[in-house]
């Protein structure tokens, strides 16, 4: 199944569910993905050797391979399982792929200081891990509850933090948990190598230790932005600006190719669809949303 048929049935699922409450359409893409999917994501027998290439071996990292194990809080194992059938990043050798590594060199070159700072010293190290939490005591545990609100703080104030709304952080808890779990399972299943592996003249702003497809960072910038659309509507495109900008900031680092972060988008709305299904989600959702009556 090619790139455009699985995005197509990804978006059947989102408006074939039947909920009492509607979740928010799913827009379609207006940046730079819209152009870069357009071209031909089939391997290139000119470049043939590419599509050998997987992330290595050596750069695996365990604490991220424990998280394919975990259990869904949310979603079912099922569905877990057929999100990581369906979804497939462009052959390596492929036009599509060509395309998007010359895109991360022109970020390369035009990049600011600014940006590189943001990208690598302000976003790169946000994220919440639920094996952080497991011991209150953690170095990094008032820090890992930050990351988990760092979207609700960065739109709306200060002020939104896991003391001052405990149903939010629940059901911020349970979407990370399995957003971790998709992540991670989907890295792992397919072994995209890094643009750095494939266009050695890529001078990336980090090496990572886990494969590239999809990516980790805009899955959750985009489950979260989605679902902090639902406790504050009036807030979406605040939220979804951000989100964009998280994901783009892959880009800047050179560590994710497009197609990774618009993956990544099309999977964190096709996750809350599933979701929406399950009664725990809908109770830890309603009781979220009355901490943000507007």
């Amino acid at each position: 199944m090619c790139m455009k048929d699985i995005i197509l049935f990804l978006v059947l699922i989102q408006t074939s569910l039947c909920v009492s409450q509607e979740l928010h359409p799913f827009e379609t893409a207006t940046n730079h993905y819209a152009s870069l999917k357009k071209l031909s994501a089939l391997p290139n027998a000119e470049r043939s050797a590419l599509d050998r290439m997987r992330f290595p071996v050596a750069s695996y990292n365990p604490v991220a391979l424990l998280y394919t194990m975990t259990k869904p809080a949310y979603l079912s194992e099922m569905q877990v399982e057929e999100f990581k059938s369906l979804l497939q990043f462009p052959a390596n050798s492929s036009e599509q792929t060509r395309a998007e590594l010359d895109f991360l060199l022109e970020w390369q070159d035009k990049r600011t200081k600014e940006q590189e700072v943001r990208a690598a010293e302000v976003l790169a190290p946000v994220g919440y891990w639920p094996h952080v939490d497991v011991m209150k005591d953690h170095q990094n545990h008032t820090q890992n509850l930050n990351y988990l609100f760092f979207k609700g703080r960065e739109v709306i104030g200060q002020h939104v933090t896991a003391k001052n709304y405990p149903a939010t952080t629940k059901l911020l808890k349970g979407i990370t948990n399995d957003m971790r779990l998709m992540e991670f399972t989907i890295k792992y299943h397919l072994l995209r190598p890094r643009p750095y592996e494939l266009e050695p003249k890529l001078e990336p702003l980090q090496i990572m230790g886990s494969p590239s497809f999809a990516s980790g960072h805009t899955l959750w910038a985009y489950l979260h932005a989605f679902t902090w659309s639902e406790l504050i509507p009036s807030k979406r495109n605040a939220f979804l600006a951000l989100a964009y900008e998280i994901g783009e900031s892959r880009e800047i680092m050179g560590i994710h190719y497009p197609s990774d972060d618009e993956a990544s988008r099309i999977l964190a709305h096709a996750m809350l669809s599933k979701m929406w299904s399950d009664s725990d989600f809908i109770t830890d959702l309603k009781a979220a949303q009355l901490e943000w009556r507007e």
